[in-house]
């Protein structure tokens, strides 16, 4: 029989070792009996906490020394952020370092291993299973989507008859190799994101095992991946090609058919999840009602101003009518001012998360990034002059452009200088934004990470997601207008309100996330063109006749 065993399993003291046991030390991990407490706790080493043995916490599998084999780790080195035994921590490699309570340590990784847990289970994995429910469906309808592509290409054929058969195969050819190409595309887009499920299966399934063992060491080497997993596989998206049948001439029977363009297959960059923290909504700031200028700002340009971009609370940059930008403070002071690189008029301006200036060339077809006074081309155009600009969350550029035959406009997503995203038609191939090259499209992320473009032509704002998907648009409110809704620039602040400039009515309307209108700001302005806000919520608005700037607090 074990010694410190009667049959009826009585657990003895672990001092004596001949008394039943009735408290347990926490900080030492040992059972002890009422008259072996007072002689524990005269050890005034170590803070003991002694408590009664059926009340005492579940200990976890304390790890060995590795230099001291028959001591257990008891304490964890903050230095060196690894368990230790005492004596490491009193007399060895780890004296004087901070050390603090093992159990304590264990407790705040495990809480750190069950968040991540609970975000895998709970917010990753599921994004993951919309992304492959998403791609099943597009391939779904693969079939009825190809199936109608051939079905106008026969009733082209049976039109021009004998003469046209030999270029209706031609086309029913080339129709199934775009399908080959674009169901290639979707099951190579599908085995990389079922790949990366199966990899998180098993993170979330270690994860499980580490928190089920309560092994003190696999939980102190445990390094979360979560921040790496937020990052989503690529998206493949593939612009579902078109036929266009034109009438029949025997002479040019080949171009009247109907060209098809090449499948267009695109991977868009992989959102990135924010984490659970970031997805706390920001304090609520109601809006004012009456919103009031609390600064203005004489920019000293002559004839007309377009755009102003916040640096700060009390610094702005400013765009007018000639080649100089302009750094202003609220008393109207100008503290620096820098001409374009080519002396061209540039066409808008942001300033990036970093505090640098960027401005668009449409003449040259450049975006333009200015640091520490030093002008450096980030992006060149071939075929495209790029218009309105601005920095988003992620510290990509967001760039609205016209081709050069100004028959096409299209927003395109910059990360440094390379092309991550492009965004141009609706779920039905139709044309999001106008194409004229004459008029503004200005540009604004939302905190939902939104894409906002004021087109002016159309007189709308076009709202689309951050996969490209048209959200609405809003053609403005008919109440206190006496003209048409006619936008200008565009901004967003904490709220995820939407502020764009109504040029004709001499007003700001604010609208909610979802396009709903809720109120105007009027504070006389005049002509308002460029907005921005600031990181308190206060809007900068550009009056293009004035050149003037107002800085409005309206929350």
């Amino acid at each position: 029989m074990h010694p410190r065993r009667s049959a009826q399993e009585v657990v003895l003291c672990d001092l004596c070792e001949t008394v039943p046991l009735q408290s347990h030390c926490e900080l030492c991990n040992i059972n002890l009996c009422k008259a072996c407490v007072g002689e524990h706790l005269s050890d005034t080493s170590k803070d003991h906490k002694v408590v009664p043995f059926l009340r005492r916490k579940a200990t976890p599998n304390h790890p060995k020394c590795p230099d001291h084999a028959d001591k257990h780790c008891e304490i964890y080195c903050e230095k060196c952020d690894i368990p230790v035994c005492s004596t490491c921590a009193l007399f060895g490699k780890h004296k004087g370092h901070d050390v603090s309570n093992i159990l304590e340590k264990l407790g705040a990784k495990t809480e750190s291993l069950q968040k991540d847990l609970k975000e895998l289970e709970t917010r990753i994995y599921l994004r993951y299973e919309e992304m492959v429910s998403n791609v099943e469906t597009e391939k779904t309808e693969l079939e009825t989507n190809y199936g109608k592509l051939t079905t106008d290409a026969d009733e082209q054929g049976e039109v021009l008859h004998r003469e046209i058969t030999v270029i209706v195969n031609q086309r029913k050819s080339a129709i199934a190799e775009m399908k080959t190409k674009h169901l290639d595309a979707l099951n190579k887009n599908t085995d990389e994101i079922t790949q990366k499920m199966a990899e998180l299966k098993q993170i979330m399934s270690d994860l499980k095992s580490i928190l089920k063992s309560n092994d003190v060491s696999l939980t102190s080497t445990y390094k979360s991946r979560n921040s790496e997993l937020r990052t989503l596989p690529p998206k493949v998206r593939v612009k579902l090609p078109s036929l266009f049948p034109q009438k029949i001439n025997k002479d040019q029977l080949n171009e009247m058919f109907g060209s098809l363009p090449p499948l267009s297959i695109n991977t868009e960059h992989g959102d990135t999840m924010k984490s659970a923290e970031a997805v706390s909504s920001p304090p609520v700031k109601p809006l004012l009602d009456e919103p009031r200028v609390t600064a203005t700002i004489d920019t000293g340009y002559r004839h007309r101003l377009y755009s102003v971009s916040c640096l700060s609370e009390d610094q702005v940059w400013t765009r007018g009518d000639n080649k100089t930008m302009k750094l202003l403070n609220l008393q109207s002071k100008l503290l620096t001012s820098i001409q374009t690189k080519l002396g061209n008029i540039p066409r808008d301006i942001a300033v990036t998360r970093d505090g640098d200036l960027v401005y668009t060339d449409s003449i040259n077809k450049t975006v333009n990034l200015i640091k520490n006074k030093q002008i450096h081309t980030v992006i060149t155009l071939q075929g495209w002059r790029p218009f309105n600009v601005c920095c988003t969350a992620a510290n990509d550029l967001l760039v609205t452009m016209v081709s050069d035959d100004r028959k096409q406009c299209k927003v395109v997503r910059y990360s440094g200088s390379t092309q991550t995203q492009s965004i141009q038609f609706d779920d039905q191939g139709l044309p999001l934004y106008s194409s004229d090259p004459l008029t503004p499209k200005y540009i604004s992320e939302n905190r939902n990470l939104d894409i906002c473009v004021a087109d002016y032509v159309v007189r709308a704002v076009v709202v689309v997601n951050q996969s490209g998907k048209l959200q609405f648009r809003y053609t403005g409110h008919p109440s206190n207008t006496k003209q048409s809704f006619r936008p200008a620039d565009i901004t967003t602040d904490s709220q995820s309100h939407i502020l764009t400039a109504d040029l004709d009515n001499h007003c700001i309307h604010i609208l909610d996330q979802d396009g709903h209108f809720l109120r105007y700001i009027h504070c006389h302005l005049r002509c308002p063109w460029g907005l921005c806000v600031d990181i308190r919520d206060n809007l900068f608005v550009a009056e293009c006749v004035t050149a003037k700037v107002k800085k409005i607090q309206y929350l």
